[in-house]
This record gives structure tokens, sequence and C-alpha cells, in this order.
């Protein structure tokens, strides 16, 4: 569309107008703080549901408190509307971090947020010189992040894991070779 002599855009007539619901976000990333941890419950909780104890990843998290400096929420209007907590691991000879649980509001899934945090997450971990990002969690979202799979069977779990969706983020050299073995909690 270019604008006539007045500098006005104008439309054809040819062009049906197409109805278009907007949806206007102030969508800010912070790190987490303790003041967060009601918001991330709910949003876990409606997320995941009670089910979410049950994991083996959340067994890995109740072996000790995840790495603030790492997770990170995002905010709409002020709003805590999604969460993504690192937790430090010792995966096999790797000193890395297990991410999750990511979870998005309902109301704001679909838009990118929950690429953004992980994004995010990973790169903070990397500058603070973790070997490797791990997660259980779906190849056809995480792919594109950049994770990739984990050998078959590598890591033991503290429970039932399906070894197809044990993921990484390789960020120091040999990790691959190096993931083998148990996964669990370190300081």
């Amino acid at each position: 569309m270019l604008p006539n002599a007045q500098g006005v855009f104008e439309t054809h007539q040819s062009v049906h107008p197409v109805s278009v619901i907007m949806y206007k976000h102030d969508l800010v990333y912070l790190t987490e703080d303790a003041s967060h941890d009601a918001a991330i419950e709910h949003i876990n909780e409606e997320a995941f549901g009670p089910g979410r104890f049950t994991r083996a990843a959340a067994r890995i998290r109740e072996q000790g408190p995840h790495d603030l400096s790492l997770s990170f929420i995002c905010t709409d209007n002020g709003e805590t509307i999604a969460s993504v907590r690192m937790t430090p691991v010792l995966a096999g000879s790797v000193k890395g971090h297990l991410l999750g649980p990511l979870a998005v509001r309902p109301s704001h899934k679909n838009i990118g947020i929950g690429r953004e945090l992980v994004r995010i997450a990973v790169e903070a971990a990397r500058r603070k010189g973790s070997e490797a990002v791990i997660l259980v969690g779906d190849p056809p979202y995480y792919g594109p992040l950049g994770f990739e799979k984990v050998a078959y069977n590598a890591l033991c779990f503290p429970g039932p894991v399906d070894p197809g969706r044990v993921l990484v983020v390789p960020i120091a050299e040999g990790v691959h070779e190096r993931l083998k073995g148990t996964i669990a909690w370190r300081e």
C-alpha cells in the first residue's frame, strides 16, 4: 500500500476487509525471585495437573533447589503468565542444568513465549558455564530450539522416562560422550 498525494494510505475497493482480533501484550521477561512462587505454582498446576509430581524430572527437582539466577518468568501487564526453571544436575560426568518445568498460561499459548523463555534460559546457562541443558520433552518442539536426542537409555533417571524424549543442548565439548550414567541434583 502506498500513500496518495496527501500522504494518506488508501485501500482499493477490491480488497475485502478481514476481521482480525488483535490482543496487545506488554510482555516482560524477568529473572525469577521468591515473590513469583505462588503464581508459578498456579501456572504449573494449570498446565500439568497433579500428575506433575510423579514425573522422573520432578524426582530430581525434589533433591535440591532450582537455580534462581537461571530461572525466568514472563509477565503480561504485570501478571506472571509463564515460567521456566533450571535445576543444577550432574548427568553422567556432565555438570549441566535440567530445564523445566516450562509452562505458559492457556491464554498466552502459541505466541512464542515458551520458546523465548527456553532461549533465555539456555543462553543464561551458557554464560554461567553450564556444560549442557537437559530436559525430558517433545523433540518436535524442542529440536528447533537447539535440543538434540541423548543416546538411547544413556541416562538413568529416578523413575521411568521415555528415552526418546531425553534431549540436550550440548554447550561444552564431548557432552554426548559423557552423558552416560545417573542424572541427579548437584550443588
